[in-house]
């Protein structure tokens, strides 16, 4: 399938020009249509009778299948997920922490797994310190300097108790790639060993993953995001360690190896794969919608192809964007992803931006810590798109300076 017959196959990319893909992707109709196609197919089979077990255990297992391929590792150690917190938080409120045991967190991590950090620092009485990252600003020209920058930082902010490291494949805000694999052999020649947790949300079906989803202890992500897939649906990758070090903490019927003796004092209830991680009810239509969109990725192209152009069309937004007057961009050369992140000299608050743009059905979104604007591009962006945000961004510092 062309990228534009792809993208035709979108209904909300139809009537207006999409820069949201962190924030959620489009969902294609032949997704869509999968959806239906597998309630259809519960319903006549019956939502609980005999004859819909083994339809519900083919769609696991094939949608676990299609992940574990993606991400390079077993199956058993993929766990299915509503999204990118829950992957991250369900496992890692299990870990076995010690009093006074140090977190170290980014300061470029979702305020949801930092709230999610505190409250356990609280709870267990943990102490939290914080990664520096947000400060690097070479673009893709300059990535090995950026690896040697991050790796020099854990040198330096790893404490001898630090417990567990805490930081994104893709760092939301500025768009930088850590280097996972790297910061992973560190960890393990480190006295504490650290745990690292990966936020993955911006990183799956976005850039290559294999070798940093191998080497992180949690690795979430979610398929509503890059992949054009379904919200509420994601997964977690697990190392051996953690499915053997943590236990559990919200429990469910998904979590026990078998329903019945659930009274007779068994030591060992949980699953001993990802399974361990999942709780109870789920939507199933919604794993036959992933791996259609997963698919129609597939088509498009190998995944590093599908990088290679996201990257292409990153550069040539970033080089238009600083051409323009007034407009500060987070990064000092193009990306080294499909995340382009900035701000405008002069404006009282970046929602004006937002608003003045979404009047023209050109949609950005505003970054709340620290107040950037960010455009996100695709490999169903084009060259129109790119050129439309570009008018739209000099019409809109024009009127503001007629004002």
């Amino acid at each position: 399938m062309s990228p534009i017959l792809f993208k035709d196959n979108m209904p909300a990319l139809q009537n207006k020009d999409y820069f949201n893909y962190g924030g959620q992707g489009p969902l294609p109709t032949q997704s869509l249509n999968a959806i239906t196609s597998s309630w259809e197919t519960i319903q006549k089979l019956g939502p609980f009778t005999n004859n819909v077990w083994p339809y519900i255990t083919k769609e696991i297992i094939a949608t676990k299948n299609l992940l574990a391929e993606i991400c390079a590792i077993h199956p058993k150690r993929i766990a299915l997920t509503e999204n990118v917190t829950s992957g991250c938080v369900l496992p890692l409120l299990g870990l076995p922490f010690s009093d006074g045991d140090n977190l170290l967190l980014s300061d470029c991590e979702h305020p949801g797994i930092v709230a999610a950090c505190k409250e356990l620092a609280r709870k267990k009485n943990l102490t939290i310190a914080i990664l520096p990252v947000s400060k690097l600003c070479n673009g893709n020209d300059k990535k090995d300097e950026t690896y040697n920058e991050v790796l020099k930082l854990i040198d330096e902010y790893l404490q001898k108790n630090t417990k567990l490291v805490v930081l994104s494949h893709l760092l939301w805000n500025t768009g930088q790639i850590m280097p996972i694999k790297l910061i992973s052999k560190k960890l393990k020649e480190h006295l504490s060993k650290p745990y690292l947790l990966v936020d993955a949300a911006q990183s799956f079906s976005h850039i290559p993953i294999k070798g940093a989803c191998n080497h992180a202890d949690i690795y979430a992500f979610t398929g509503h995001k890059w992949a054009y897939g379904p919200e509420g649906l994601g997964a977690v990758a697990l190392s051996t360690r953690v499915l053997e070090e943590s236990s559990p903490t919200l429990v469910g019927w998904k979590s026990l190896k078998a329903e019945e003796g659930i009274y007779v004092n068994n030591k060992t209830p949980f699953h001993s794969d990802g399974r361990r991680f999942e709780i109870a009810t789920s939507c199933v239509p919604l794993l036959a919608g992933l791996r259609s969109s997963l698919i129609m990725l597939k088509d498009e192209g190998h995944e590093t192809e599908r990088f290679c152009k996201i990257k292409d069309l990153s550069a040539i937004l970033w080089g238009k964007l600083n051409q323009i007057k007034n407009i500060e961009l987070v990064l000092n050369s193009p990306p080294p992803s499909g995340i382009v992140s900035f701000n405008i000299r002069g404006i009282n608050s970046p929602e004006e931006v937002v608003n003045y743009l979404g009047q023209e059905n050109l949609w950005i979104r505003v970054l709340e810590d620290p107040k950037w604007l960010r455009a996100c591009v695709n490999i169903t962006t084009d060259l129109n798109e790119i050129n439309n945000l570009v008018i739209g961004l000099k019409n809109f510092i024009s009127n503001q300076e007629s004002i």
